[in-house]
């Protein structure tokens, strides 16, 4: 999968490469990441990306020249899907990561910065998507976030398709609880049957577990869940 990001701060994006099994995927070349600085598309003498909102108000906006041109110097893939980094956007949900992951073999992500961008820039996105009800001062940690969802997702990232299947959110649940030796630490045991060899009865505790954290947890995922039951 190719993944673009344009942005003003590309050194951001370092990191990913050397992080852990996302890093490893880089380097096997399931994915590549490529970082576009509107900066460099800038035409001025000083570079300028940003200028003053029409009709006054405090901060500065992205100006939409720069950003055109870094995102229509991208090369197209067959299959490209661009994500516009937004708080108005779109909740993630685990459902995205995996349908731009199975649906698309190029992701391009526009991140925003200073007070905000310039309304023009929307109508380059085919999704705007949100990380949370919150702001921050670019869209650089929300796009790392769908990077790291997404590349994990890529045949071959993580070890078995079981770990996957069985994850949080994977089906509205969140995940059972896992215990690893020694058996007791500091008066905390391990419960029985994880340690009775019955599958079957593991099979049963877990995904009660699922339901009973859920429902304490997230109730509002919990009533989800329980729709789709129904249907």
């Amino acid at each position: 999968m190719r993944l673009d990001v344009v942005s003003l701060t590309p050194e951001a994006f370092a990191p990913l490469q050397g992080l852990g099994v996302i890093g490893r995927a880089f380097a096997a070349g399931r994915a590549e990441l490529h970082v576009h600085n509107p900066r460099d598309f800038a035409t001025d003498r000083y570079r300028k990306v940003d200028d003053e909102p029409y009709g006054g108000g405090a901060g500065m906006v992205l100006k939409p020249e720069p950003v055109f041109a870094a995102f229509e110097s991208i090369p197209v893939q067959p299959r490209r899907r661009t994500l516009l980094m937004s708080p108005q956007g779109q909740p993630l949900a685990q459902v995205d990561l995996r349908r731009w992951a199975a649906d698309y073999d190029q992701l391009v992500f526009l991140c925003g910065h200073y007070e905000g961008f310039d309304e023009r820039i929307r109508s380059l996105a085919d999704e705007e998507v949100s990380i949370g009800d919150f702001v921050l001062t670019g869209g650089e940690l929300p796009a790392m976030t769908i990077i790291n969802g997404v590349v994990r997702l890529l045949p071959g990232t993580v070890g078995t398709q079981a770990c996957l299947e069985e994850e949080s959110h994977s089906a509205l649940l969140l995940e059972h609880p896992h215990y690893t030796r020694p058996a007791d630490f500091r008066g905390m045991g391990v419960p029985d049957v994880l340690r009775s060899g019955d599958h079957g009865a593991i099979a049963r505790w877990r995904a009660e577990q699922q339901e009973e954290r859920t429902r304490e947890r997230r109730p509002d995922l919990y009533a989800r869940w329980q729709e789709k039951q129904q249907n």
